[in-house]
């Protein structure tokens, strides 16, 4: 028997260790099983290459736990240890630089497990003694049995071990540990989390079944992993029901993917896995732990954010590395150069993977484009290298469901949707039922029309508009179609200014109370098209938009009511017979006012003149009054007529009608206004 100190010279190895990532100690099992794995595959190594001729046996790492003792047991039979060995690799903690490492990182406890062999003991961090029963695969070895209780202090003894080589690690659980650890289901989630996919087999207990009732053990071995995952064999030798089911191991209550990537990567570093692309919901509702990070079929984490570009954590599958380290710290892997190395070529490879698909199955790709859009267009968004790659494949919509790429989609419009000015339109519509109207009447022009109406369009077109040259996107209910794409300067409008004044009150009676602003305008739009009809301001809708989706710096937009204009069309018969109509219906009674108001602004232009280039301290307190006066007279004159406009525009069931209709057609008449509105086109029509 000896005993002695493990050779590190600080007295914090193991408050650091116990302290480490507490939140997370669970990660304990893996370094034990893991270590246990090495074993395993080392003798497998020595047997090939001749340094150990005997009989390997069915290599595999056994997980018990003892309920009554409160223990948990690893078990291996690999190479396992002689006494030297386990003075080397258990008491001088690997060499003798661990105790400067263990210094320097005293205070950042999570960079240490996985350094100098400390693997083994993050076991400390939910035991209170550890014993290590341990023999050689050595011809002639001994057994020896090692145990620590948490201290610099440890004891090795000369033991038997009755199942012959290998290693038995019993952790004697700590009393605050044991309410946690000593429940067989924990550990087995703990174990098939951590070691799913480990090379050699974990055998956690037996197998059970349902017999008379209830649930009895039987003979057979309870294996938690699959030691050959699919990303482990070469693609020729998997098939495509390979991948799926691989997929439904991973997800089994997720929809079928929509593609797989399989990376096999061997320079400039090693890297194998499966990327699948899922089903994603236009909303973006994004669960973000569905990339699993593995070294050497290790589990390293599932929280990627920050390690791979943000909009690869919207894919699912595996990702294995002998370059990722393995840490739980995900700040230690954001900074691994290394794991950035391998985002990198990961992002490469998606984009080729995707151009590859397009290339040879473009069919198969367009029937999968809406799923992929959201990915595609979040890729290109908020990674540069991803846009210059994705832009070959990356597909326009419009509102007759054709698809095309970037170049195919300005050849089809090409000079067709150039404005006077030379710049390229690309119209566009964010909601093609609510606005056929306005797609229909671009269509008429011979123009085509985008659907963009994914969740992240709006910030896509904003950032196309940085990179297409002499293009503007422009929303196709934005204005009048002839002032979208401007061919040649606005046409003169059939009624004169004072006729488009006097028609002003009629509509605006109309739009009084309501939460939007609408704004009476007037456009020659020829006698064919609709009479009246609604637009946006493209810029305001645009800065609304982006304060809805928590654009920085958009809330005062936000807070804004919305505002549109009602296009009132001056060449229509209708818009002429009302003005008709108004004037025999009114004539007698504005006549007085317009002669009145004709009066009072030939005065005030008598005395606008007389004062005209004075200073207001040069000019009569007289002239000033009589000024402020008149224009309180022409103004009141000028409400007076407004008043008795609207006071008949309010009353008349055509223009409510035109105003409904233009309402309606942007989806903007509900509730009890929808109801009044079918009832008056019931009276309308009799």
């Amino acid at each position: 028997m000896s005993k002695g100190h493990i050779g590190v010279t600080t007295d914090n190895l193991f408050p650091i260790i116990k302290k480490f990532l507490y939140s997370e100690h669970d990660i304990f099992l893996r370094e034990l099983v893991s270590n246990a794995v090495d074993a395993s595959q080392k003798l497998k190594t020595l047997a090939s290459i001749g340094e150990f001729k005997g009989e390997i046996g069915e290599l595999k790492v056994s997980v018990s736990l003892d309920k009554e003792n409160k223990t948990i047991t690893v078990s291996d039979n690999g190479i396992g240890m002689t006494a030297e060995e386990v003075d080397k690799y258990l008491n001088q903690i690997a060499f003798s630089g661990a105790s400067e490492f263990v210094e320097k990182y005293k205070d950042k406890a999570n960079a240490i497990i996985g350094h100098f062999g400390l693997g083994f003991y993050s076991a400390f961090m939910v035991a209170k003694k550890v014993e290590v029963t341990t023999l050689s695969y050595k011809e002639g070895a001994q057994a020896v049995k090692w145990s620590c209780d948490g201290s610099p202090e440890f004891e090795l003894v000369e033991t038997e071990r009755a199942a012959g080589r290998g290693t038995d690690i019993v952790l004697h659980l700590a009393e605050e540990e044991s309410e946690t650890y000593v429940n067989e289901t924990h550990l087995q989630d703990i174990l098939k989390k951590y070691c799913k996919f480990l090379p050699v087999p974990i055998v956690y207990g037996k197998k059970k079944e349902w017999k008379d009732g209830k649930e009895v053990e039987t003979a057979e071995d309870n294996q938690i992993n699959d030691t050959n995952p699919a990303w482990t064999h070469k693609p020729s030798d998997l098939k495509q029901e390979d991948y799926d089911k691989f997929y439904r191991d991973l997800y089994p209550y997720a929809e079928d993917p929509l593609f797989h990537i399989h990376l096999n990567v061997d320079y400039p570093f090693n890297l194998t896995g499966i990327l699948y692309f899922p089903k994603l919901k236009q909303n973006l509702e994004i669960q973000k732990n569905k990339i699993q990070l593995y070294c050497n079929q290790v589990f390293v984490t599932d929280s990627v954010e920050g390690i791979v570009p943000d909009y690869l954590t919207l894919l699912h599958g595996v990702i294995d590395s002998p370059d990722i380290p393995l840490n739980v710290s995900r700040s230690y892997l954001q900074g691994d150069p290394n794991v950035k190395k391998i985002a990198s070529h990961i992002t490469k490879k998606v984009a080729d993977s995707l151009y590859d698909i397009f290339k040879s199955d473009r069919p198969q790709f367009e029937s999968k484009w809406q799923d992929l859009k959201i990915f595609i267009v979040y890729g290109m968004l908020t990674d540069e290298k991803f846009y210059e790659r994705a832009e070959k494949f990356v597909m326009f919509k419009n509102t007759d469901g054709k698809l095309y790429t970037f170049e195919e989609y300005k050849t089809l419009i090409g000079e067709t949707q150039k404005d006077k000015n030379n710049t390229l339109v690309y119209l566009y519509a964010s909601d093609a039922v609510a606005q056929h109207t306005y797609i229909d009447a671009a269509k008429s022009k011979g123009y085509d029309v985008l659907l963009m109406d994914g969740h992240l369009d709006m910030h896509f077109i904003n950032n196309l508009e940085t990179k297409f040259k002499e293009s503007a996107f422009k929303r196709v209910d934005a204005d009048v179609i002839d002032k979208l794409i401007a061919k040649e300067e606005s046409k003169v409008s059939k009624l004169t200014a004072d006729q488009q004044a006097d028609l002003t009150p009629v509509f605006s009676a109309h739009t009084k109370g309501r939460k939007e602003n609408l704004m009476v305008v007037y456009e020659s739009l020829g006698e064919s098209n609709v009479p009246v009809m609604l637009t946006q301001s493209e810029w305001m809708r645009r800065m609304k938009e982006m304060s809805a989706m928590g654009g920085g710096g958009m809330n005062f937009y936000g807070e804004l009511p919305d505002s549109f204009n009602l296009v009132v069309n001056t060449d229509h018969a209708l818009i002429s017979r009302l003005l008709t109509e108004e004037n025999d219906a009114l004539s007698s009674q504005i006549a007085p006012l317009k002669e009145r108001a004709a009066k009072v602004k030939k005065d005030l232009d008598m005395v606008s003149k007389k004062v005209e280039g004075k200073k207001d301290e040069e000019i009569a307190t007289a002239d000033k009054d009589l000024k402020a006066d008149l224009e309180k007279q022409l103004s009141e004159v000028e409400a007076s007529k407004e008043e008795l406009i609207g006071t008949w525009g309010k009353d008349n069931k055509v223009v409510k009608q035109l105003v409904d209709l233009a309402l309606l057609s942007n989806n903007m008449l509900k509730g009890e206004d929808l109801t009044k509105f079918v009832k008056r086109s019931l009276e309308l029509i009799k």
